[in-house]
């Protein structure tokens, strides 16, 4: 076996030849891939219990508490989730002096092909009126990117430091891509670990303002009954003042506890909201990704020599037979050894 493969060194020596100058050529063809990398740091917020706990007990109150199911590594999930990814796509960039959205960008610089070549995403144009084919090719997209291009980590576990890499053959779309992304993870991180509290918020502010209006009217109400029954002399002339008082007293205790319930609430919103704080931005020069053309001659090489040799081992074993080749006949007995040589 080993006699036979020395006998074809000549073949090694030009199918590695051909294979490493195939690999040079590839090499210096292929186009830098550009990474953008930018590192922030993320404030949770205190939120829920631990924000609140001391005040609300200054004021007598109990506000129960929760857990923060959005902490944590779930930062990366929301760097990757389609919405996100795909919001950015969407979003309007100024190329070449025209309005672009990033997604005609990444078509045009990554290439079209014959089914997608007449499809194309216009600014301002609302998600809603998306074909199907339209809507199937913004998810490819998404898709791509979050398989070969997106990479969000924390590199230290016990830090709450964050680091998201995008690649990309355009410089320019790798670093506006990174600073949308993280900027819209922002707004919705900020969305979703404050939304019952914003919510809690305006309710209590709307009832504040209702119970305000009460109390004011009852004010008015009041005088306009001391103004009509002047004479304090029948009793039954003080029955609607009365009233009226009882209404300010009663408005007035509602307004003072929603007051403090809205002061509380407004405290715990400002507590909850994360921030998110860019230590280095992704700025140029990026880091350039290029391989070199000698190492992928080499590799180009160790491959095609490993093929070779799968190949003749194997044509060595059941296509070769003392340097001539067996044939079997059809539908001889094979223990008979039955063969013609050539």
């Amino acid at each position: 076996m080993i006699e036979f493969l020395i006998k074809k060194w000549w073949l090694f020596l030009i199918v590695g030849f051909c294979a490493g100058l195939v690999g040079v050529i590839s090499a210096g063809m292929k186009k830098p891939i550009y990474e953008s990398k930018l590192t922030f740091a993320l404030d949770q917020g205190e939120g829920g219990i631990s924000g609140a706990f001391s005040l609300a007990a200054q004021f007598g109150l109990n506000i129960g508490g929760g857990k923060d199911i959005f902490s944590g590594d779930n930062i990366i999930e929301i760097l990757r989730s389609r919405r996100v990814v795909e919001k950015v796509l969407l979003s309007i960039d100024t190329i070449n002096n025209k309005p672009t959205t990033l997604i005609e960008n990444y078509l045009e610089t990554n290439g079209r092909n014959g089914r997608t070549k007449d499809i194309h995403f216009l600014p301002g144009e609302p998600r809603s009126e998306f074909s199907y084919m339209k809507d199937s090719l913004l998810y490819s997209v998404y898709s791509a990117l979050i398989f070969s291009n997106i990479s969000a980590q924390r590199p230290d576990r016990k830090l709450s430091i964050y680091e998201v890499r995008v690649t990309s053959e355009d410089e320019r779309f790798a670093k506006v891509f990174t600073e949308r992304l993280v900027a819209e993870t922002n707004n919705f991180y900020v969305e979703i670990c404050t939304k019952k509290s914003k919510e809690t918020l305006e309710i209590l502010q709307q009832r504040v303002a209702f119970m305000k209006g009460n109390l004011d009217t009852s004010f008015i109400s009041k005088a306009a009954v001391q103004d009509v029954n002047l004479n304090p002399a029948f009793a039954a002339a003080q029955v609607p003042v009365l009233k009226q008082q009882a209404n300010i007293q009663v408005y007035s205790a509602a307004y003072g506890e929603m007051f403090k319930n809205l002061e509380l609430a407004r405290y715990n919103y400002l507590k909850q909201i994360p921030l998110m704080q860019i230590i280095d931005a992704a700025d140029y020069p990026m880091k350039k990704i290029k391989k070199g053309r000698l190492s992928t001659g080499f590799w180009y090489c160790i491959v095609a020599e490993f093929l070779l040799l799968i190949l003749l081992l194997a044509i060595k074993t059941f296509l070769y037979n003392d340097g001539k080749f067996a044939l079997v006949k059809v539908n001889s007995p094979i223990s008979r050894g039955n063969k013609i040589d050539v």
